[in-house]
């Protein structure tokens, strides 16, 4: 039995949208237990698969070591998602910091991140969304807290007020992440993405276009931080275990020559992502 965490801050106006159309929509069961004095809800109509939905009162991204709190093998923070142009979006990523831990979880260290899910979500999120106009639809590159040892994903609605209070966008990312739990698919080869921008173009052709499923995802503007400390990490906390890196060549800029010797270094078998897709 696999036991998911389904995760909402009450600070978050987008997660507390996701977690009451999870309630509406699926007929979770209110059980005894609380945590931070909220409601936990119940749904166990998925075979082997336990999912619970809390409602905690930090900020997601500072909920450091909520996996002490929480029994699960899987968190799936639902959030909201901010960006300097506000545009209107949907995105799942994979979390740690490649750098400092400005924005929760600890410096220079990866989160466990299951490749299998993150692609999954992400096939069903295009599914469900494909009618909306004008969201942009998307990976992006591992980032933010909080710490946990256990695999976790974020699922986000941007990217202010009116996206994240839209009942109909937390339907879709509700129906979203039941889709992908009750998803059976799970033969892929999992990959790790070096380079590209932040909503990373690269990731989101991978992952619809071929058989690959990506987990971490180091962006151009943090590979000046990858190095034999952190790509191990990206490699080792992606599950399953990837046996290949796939670089976006023309999104490393000026650290072609630094990635490509580091991954010589390691013996890390890598591929151009423009000869895949």
């Amino acid at each position: 039995m696999n036991n998911i965490a389904i995760i909402s801050s009450s600070k978050d106006p987008a997660g507390v949208n996701i977690r009451n159309n999870l309630s509406e929509l699926y007929n979770f069961e209110k059980l005894s237990e609380k945590l931070d004095s909220n409601d936990v809800f119940l749904y166990n109509k998925i075979p082997n698969k336990a999912i619970k939905s809390y409602l905690i009162d930090d900020d997601l991204i500072f909920a450091e070591n909520i996996d002490k709190r929480i029994d699960a093998d899987i968190f799936i923070f639902a959030s909201k998602h901010r960006s300097k142009e506000n545009t209107p979006s949907f995105a799942v990523h994979a979390i740690g910091n490649w750098s400092n831990a400005d924005f929760g979880g600890e410096e220079r260290t990866l989160c466990p991140s299951s490749a299998v899910l993150l692609k999954n979500l992400f096939i069903e999120l295009n599914r469900n969304a494909q009618e909306i106009q004008n969201y942009e639809i998307t990976l992006e590159a591992t980032h933010h807290g909080p710490y946990v040892k256990q695999p976790a994903v974020f699922v986000e609605i941007g990217s202010t007020d009116k996206e994240w209070n839209d009942k109909q966008n937390g339907e879709i990312i509700a129906k979203t992440i039941m889709d992908a739990l009750n998803n059976q698919n799970k033969d892929y080869e999992s990959c790790v993405v070096l380079g590209g921008g932040h909503y990373n173009q690269a990731a989101n052709k991978i992952m619809l276009r071929t058989n690959y499923a990506v987990g971490h995802i180091c962006p151009k503007y943090a590979l000046e931080y990858l190095d034999e400390e952190t790509l191990p990490q990206a490699i080792n906390k992606t599950i399953p275990k990837p046996e290949i890196i796939l670089v976006d060549w023309k999104g490393l800029g000026i650290h072609k020559q630094k990635i490509t010797a580091l991954l010589e270094k390691l013996s890390i078998r890598y591929e151009r992502v423009q000869n895949i897709v």
